[in-house]
């Protein structure tokens, strides 16, 4: 462990315009990413043994890479990097996977289903979906317009989840080449063999649901049985219970 407040803050600041890098913030995200596979630049902590001594008691797994790289840092600096509350008061900086999320929607894939956002609005609702599609066992999870699910907020949201599945974003669900399902409450109400095996299951935004266009484009649209006089859910609520509701029914 280093004390230091130079180059890794530098590095971890500027990696905001970077579409290779990551930026993971709290315990949580970077014990994930860690486990899931990531290539971990930098890691700054205002108590490097706090960081250590959380690892050695959560997830042991990832004890030994998170401490090769910890650097000690001042409060006010992360403070100032973060612009959040930070868990566990650590950052770390990673190497984004390739982003396959484009061949997978486009391709025939497996069985395993692909999320898909139509323009969501917030980056936590986003994030929340990341986390409960790689607990599911999705294939992947996409997004179109401009919430962007590498974005610091969305990770955090995800405790670190996008290194577990294929994340990414897609221009339009015109890239979409394999089953196409929409989830929407004028639907037919889901049920076991509704939904084809490697089906893109699209999700609207949290506003204005789903596009006309999407619609249009469905081969199938599904809704969740919900009980009178409750409108709809929030959208990591809707994203898990169809992912589950679907792997239950195999």
């Amino acid at each position: 462990m280093t004390q230091t407040r130079g180059s890794a803050i530098e590095r971890i600041g500027a990696a905001r315009g970077d579409p290779s890098l990551a930026i993971l913030t709290g315990f949580h995200a970077i014990k994930h990413a860690v486990r899931f596979g990531a290539e971990l630049r930098d890691v700054v902590a205002v108590d490097p043994g706090e960081v250590d001594a959380l690892a050695a008691q959560l997830a042991p797994d990832v004890a030994d890479a998170l401490r090769s790289r910890l650097q000690r840092v001042d409060d006010a600096a992360l403070r100032e990097l973060t612009r959040l509350p930070v868990t566990g008061r650590v950052v770390a900086l990673a190497r984004r996977p390739p982003d396959r999320v484009g061949e997978l929607a486009a391709g025939p894939g497996g069985p395993d289903p692909v999320v898909l956002l139509e323009e969501p609005r917030h980056l936590g609702n986003v994030g929340a979906c990341v986390r409960v599609a790689a607990a599911a066992g999705a294939a992947a999870l996409a997004t179109t317009g401009i919430a962007d699910p590498w974005h610091p907020d969305a990770i955090r949201g995800a405790a670190g989840l996008q290194f577990a599945l294929p994340v990414g974003r897609l221009e339009s669900a015109r890239q979409v080449r394999r089953p196409l399902v929409a989830v929407d409450p004028g639907g037919e109400p889901l049920r076991a063999g509704l939904v084809p095996a490697g089906a893109v299951l699209a999700f609207g935004s949290e506003r204005r649901g789903l596009s006309d266009e999407l619609r249009a484009r469905a081969a199938v649209t599904v809704a969740l049985p919900m009980r009178p006089g409750v409108s709809s859910l929030n959208l990591a609520a809707a994203v898990a219970a169809v992912l589950y509701g679907l792997r239950l029914s195999r």
